[in-house]
């Protein structure tokens, strides 16, 4: 994809954010008489604009996607308007603010990193922006799956874990709380890439495969945070494992991220 028709498509994850968070409102919530039955959910475009202070013309333009630059000062009245959290702001901020992005393309890791993970004794894997594993060591393919006998697509985070039966039963009774953080997480990623095939794809992919995802999706609920914390698997083999699992950006290249986890002696207990 060109620099040019980037530029038009990001703008389409701003205008289905605030689409989102628009339907998501109720007028009581935000202290607006609500006028008797609604065809559709939520606040009017002209309530929201109403709230935000702004035109009503130059709030449609943002939803529909329509080259617009919205200054940080309409972005903090759009985001108090919708009652935005901190995380949902931050991302408002982000999507406002992308233009002239180029297409995406597949992270590299560089060798330093590849043996660095190679080396480890715990299970250790680099992702990039997409959550494609792009590398892992012995102890991840023992412990999740072997990935090198993967396609380059299936390589993926996201499709390990919303589409193979295996993840299902490793992850147990706290499948679908870690599946629904890391679609939460991917949404925030997949909104910042907007139009771009590659994002695209693989939320089709996604959705054709897993119906928890199709309906998760739907809900556009935005996580961040996931960079450490604890797991507990239940390996076929193994048993019960627990692990406390720490991530790192690379310096080099920020898209790029370590997760390494560290096996936690004592008794496995469901984290929270």
């Amino acid at each position: 994809m060109s620099t040019a028709s980037m530029a038009d498509a990001v703008p389409g994850g701003l205008g289905d954010f605030l689409r989102s968070r628009r339907e998501r409102l109720s007028p009581e919530a935000v202290g607006l008489a609500s006028g008797g039955r609604r065809r559709t959910p939520g606040l009017r475009r002209e309530e929201v604009a109403e709230l935000a202070d702004i035109g009503v013309d130059w709030y449609v333009r943002l939803e529909q996607g329509r080259a617009v630059s919205p200054s940080a000062a309409t972005v903090d009245s759009l985001a108090r308007a919708l009652r935005l959290g901190p995380a949902e702001h931050a991302h408002l901020r982000t999507l406002a603010g992308q233009s002239g992005r180029r297409g995406f393309a597949r992270e590299t890791v560089p060798d330093a990193i590849r043996r660095l993970v190679a080396g480890l004794g715990q299970p250790a894997y680099v992702t990039g922006r997409r959550w494609d594993v792009l590398a892992w060591n012995a102890a991840a393919a023992d412990t999740f799956t072997d990935f090198a006998r993967l396609a380059d697509p299936d390589r993926n985070v996201l499709v390990y874990l919303l589409t193979d039966p295996d993840a299902r039963r490793l992850f147990g009774p706290a499948w679908p709380d870690e599946a629904r953080r890391v679609v939460g997480q991917f949404r925030a990623a997949h909104d910042i890439w907007a139009g771009d095939p590659a994002f695209l794809g693989l939320a089709e992919r996604l959705r054709r495969g897993s119906a928890e995802f199709a309906a998760w999706w739907e809900e556009h609920d935005i996580r961040t945070g996931g960079e450490a914390g604890q797991k507990v698997l239940h390996h076929p083999r193994r048993g019960l494992l627990r692990f406390e699992y720490a991530t790192f950006q690379a310096n080099d290249d920020p898209a790029l991220r370590l997760t390494v986890y560290t096996p936690v002696d004592g008794p496995a207990a469901t984290p929270e």
